[in-house]
């Protein structure tokens, strides 16, 4: 049996997890090939190479938005702030997260707005992107699975905001990259033929970071409700170690929780977050063995 372990000791987000999984062996290049069949090739270039991070040499994975400046990537964890806006923020977040609070305004910008610019992604409803996801010829394993990861970060915004999943709109979780994160995800997950996925308990990391209704606790609402069930770990770092997005990537795929399971190491894979801390390697470690 193959099993994947997710070591997330500095948290985890949809480009983070990405990138692990390309360092450990995925294909990007194939992941990269399938997305298009999402139809949405021309509203993103990605970019994936090998980054540092306080001394490990990890994977970073970035989509880049066409007719927009910013780069999406880590916006991940970092990402502090962002999460802003919460629930969509996500992920962004990092990326931005990296420099500073401000960026943040752009992010927020961005995201709402502008994301819309690009095609009017900044709205898009829970059954938009389901409607995308099946119209789309994806293998059966992998729509399955990239349905279950929106259905689930769907289901958390809506009791948050007191509202059915058909009433449910994605602002930044619906934007390009955000799509691409998940749907990327299972993609790899399943051309990796993994079997069963564990993972450690989750750090959130600590802080408060701006949303859109204002300066909340970390983890962020969405983040949180995400999350239940599922152990969480302590963290000293001030900043959002997880997003939404990879939350929900944990809550569907891992089947159990806990230290490293007892297996034969095959491949360990590290993917970068955007931001850098002092003396904690930013980083998302998959390891995959029998």
């Amino acid at each position: 049996m193959k099993i994947l372990y997710f070591d997330c000791f500095s948290g985890i987000s949809g480009d983070m997890t990405i990138a692990s999984l390309i360092d450990a062996g995925g294909d990007a290049n194939y992941m990269a090939e399938e997305l298009k069949k999402l139809g949405m090739d021309s509203e993103y270039d990605l970019k994936w190479d090998k980054v540092n991070k306080n001394g490990i040499t990890s994977t970073k994975f970035d989509v880049i938005l066409l007719n927009d400046s910013h780069e999406h990537g880590d916006h991940s964890h970092d990402h502090e702030h962002h999460q802003h806006s919460h629930e969509h923020t996500h992920e962004h977040g990092n990326h931005s997260h990296d420099h500073g609070h401000h960026q943040h305004s752009h992010e927020h910008t961005h995201e709402h707005g502008d994301h819309s610019h690009n095609n009017g992604h900044h709205h898009r409803s829970y059954k938009d992107i389901v409607d995308l996801i099946k119209s789309a010829d994806l293998e059966e394993q992998v729509q399955d699975t990239a349905l279950k990861i929106f259905k689930k970060i769907g289901e958390a915004e809506g009791r948050i905001h007191g509202m059915p999943l058909e009433e449910v709109y994605f602002h930044e979780v619906g934007a390009v990259d955000s799509i691409v994160d998940i749907v990327g995800t299972a993609i790899l997950i399943h051309q990796l033929e993994i079997d069963q996925v564990k993972s450690a308990p989750v750090p959130v990391g600590g802080g408060k970071i701006h949303i859109d209704h204002g300066v909340y606790p970390v983890p962020a609402p969405a983040t949180l409700e995400i999350l239940r069930g599922i152990p969480i770990a302590e963290s000293d770092l001030k900043a959002e170690l997880t997003t939404p997005t990879g939350a929900a990537i944990i809550a569907v795929l891992a089947e159990e929780f806990g230290g490293m399971p007892s297996f034969k190491v095959n491949t360990i894979g590290y993917g970068a977050g955007t931001k850098t801390f002092a003396d904690h390697p930013n980083v998302l470690r998959t390891i995959i063995g029998q």
